[in-house]
């Protein structure tokens, strides 16, 4: 199906804009940040600018900032981890490019956390072979970033911020050149933005699976649409789960995961079973430091062994340091959260398990972020620059969100130059009108999120997936044949799109390489 609006769909309001962007986590910003200031930028976000996948990130920004620390250095651990199939030239540019974006957040003041003599503090995660991650507010880099860049874009004159507001479709010429975005409104209208310029930055795609460490907004609209247009995209079957979720006990905290930093096994956490035994000792050199497919694998096998409901992180020894309160200051938020949950870090062990994280593939781009449709871009987790390959090297995913955005915007800002007379008029799109759907779309979108966490996974088997597929193919038949104007059935809608394009990429890849692993391969 080419849109997911009806036959009787017509925009209200037509904006003219230079460059429209979707999404307003750090990709988002940051690219509306670098744009030129005589370019017009109207940022559109489905919630509030401080919802986002980027606000919640706990991690740090890896670049090879210390005098001991090369970008090449970088630029192997980042292929180790990417099991050999990153983009090389788009590695190559994020390791060279990286550490020029840290120097220019710190004169943006962004709060990074910093050394007794007022430099960077560096710490390591998981497939780094030193000390090269920054970070902010302890684990809370991404919070600390956007609020930083947020203040400083939404002030920009040549910036407009719209929220509450919805992607609904990318519309593209006769030629299939971008020609603009039809979005639903708060008020329920549809507007149509009329550009030859449009950043898809939408984030992750969480709302594929039953436990995610995503929003509830995560529901890869951009991806969803890109696919409806007619992009390319590539390595959809590399999907990262995050080893150290946060495991609910009680059952009461809610459908989103709590995530437990990678940051915390690089400052010294050990992952243990109920016995009090150290299983990742001996399934990697580097044990609870390895990449996040293997740590993540190593705790369902342990999990399937022991039939225990999860894993345990020992943190005892990490409440303090020199005699000084350690853990709560260098991870505030984790700490919090734990103390909620009626656990004392000094004291009791925190139950981890595998949860959805990150999407490494998404829309192809260039090293210039542009996508298979002329006009159309895509930055962060909604983009497969190449850098992460099969796998994603921990805190690559902010830094890739700023090189890249950066060249976004400075693509995005010559196109605009070179095309000033280019008004994008065109004729909307006249599409069949669809009978009303009436189908329980919570109760599928619960359906489809168990299938998918359970047959398409960290751990995955030809006949889990090709069951995946046949229900995603008859629900897409059953959601493409009818129409329903709720926001219910655009994100169901969006949510089946992505899971099954995940399916598709994931039978096709039949030999497990990262952290698409077939349990019945060799």
């Amino acid at each position: 199906m080419r849109f997911a609006f009806n036959g009787n769909t017509a925009p209200e309001r037509i904006i003219d804009s230079e460059v429209v962007i979707i999404g307003s986590g750090l990709a988002g910003l940051y690219t509306a940040l670098n744009c030129a200031p005589e370019v017009g930028v109207h940022i559109i976000t489905k919630e509030d600018i401080d919802l986002s996948n980027s606000w919640l990130a706990q991690g740090g920004i890896a670049a090879a900032i210390l005098p001991e620390d090369e970008p090449r250095f970088h630029f192997d651990d980042t292929l180790a981890a990417g099991d050999s199939l990153c983009y090389v030239p788009a590695v190559q540019t994020l390791v060279t490019e990286g550490p020029k974006e840290i120097r220019k957040l710190r004169r943006l003041r962004v709060p990074f956390d910093l050394d007794d003599y007022g430099d960077l503090m560096t710490t390591r995660e998981g497939g780094h072979r030193m000390n090269r991650i920054v970070h902010a507010g302890g684990d809370a880099t991404g919070r600390e970033a956007v609020k930083t860049l947020s203040a400083i874009v939404l002030n920009q004159e040549n910036v407009k911020s719209v929220e509450h507001t919805e992607l609904i479709d990318v519309i593209t010429d006769p030629g299939g050149a971008l020609s603009g975005v039809l979005v639903r409104s708060p008020d329920g209208s549809f507007e149509l933005y009329r550009t030859r310029s449009c950043v898809l930055a939408t984030g992750g795609i969480g709302e594929v699976y039953a436990s995610s460490t995503n929003p509830h907004t995560a529901t890869g609209d951009g991806v969803a649409a890109a696919i409806r247009a007619g992009a390319e995209c590539k390595h959809l079957e590399f999907v990262q789960f995050h080893p150290t979720g946060l495991f609910d006990i009680d059952g009461k905290y809610g459908k989103r995961a709590f995530l437990i930093s990678e940051a915390v096994r690089g400052e010294g956490g050990l992952l243990k079973n109920s016995r009090g035994e150290r299983f990742m000792l001996g399934q990697h050199e580097l044990a609870e430091l390895a990449p996040r497919d293997i740590v993540a694998r190593g705790i369902l096998a342990e999990l399937a062994k022991s039939g225990e409901p999860c894993a345990w992180l020992d943190v005892r020894h990490l409440a303090e340091k020199d005699g000084a309160p350690f853990f709560a200051k260098r991870f505030p938020t984790i700490f919090a959260e734990c103390t909620k949950r009626g656990i004392d870090i000094a004291k009791d062990l925190i139950p981890v398990y595998p949860v959805q994280h990150y999407l490494m593939g998404g829309i192809k781009t260039d090293l210039h972020a542009r996508t298979t449709i002329p006009g159309l871009y895509a930055v962060g987790e909604a983009a497969c620059t190449g850098v992460h390959g099969a796998n994603r090297l921990a805190s690559n995913s902010m830094l890739e969100c700023l090189v890249f955005g950066r060249r976004a915007a400075e693509q995005i800002s010559a196109a605009v130059s070179a095309n000033a007379d280019d008004s994008g008029e065109y004729a909307f799109p006249t599409v069949p009108e669809r009978p009303k759907l009436e189908l329980g779309f919570g109760a599928e979108r619960a359906k489809l999120q168990n299938i998918m966490h359970a047959n398409v996974g960290a751990l995955k088997s030809e006949a889990g997936m090709t069951e995946a597929k046949e229900y995603l193919t008859n629900l897409l038949n059953t959601l493409e044949s009818g129409y329903n104007g709720s926001g219910d059935y655009r994100a169901l809608l969006n949510i089946a799109t992505v899971a099954n394009a995940i399916v598709e990429a994931s039978l096709k890849r039949k030999k497990s390489v990262g952290s698409h692993y077939v349990i019945n391969n060799s």
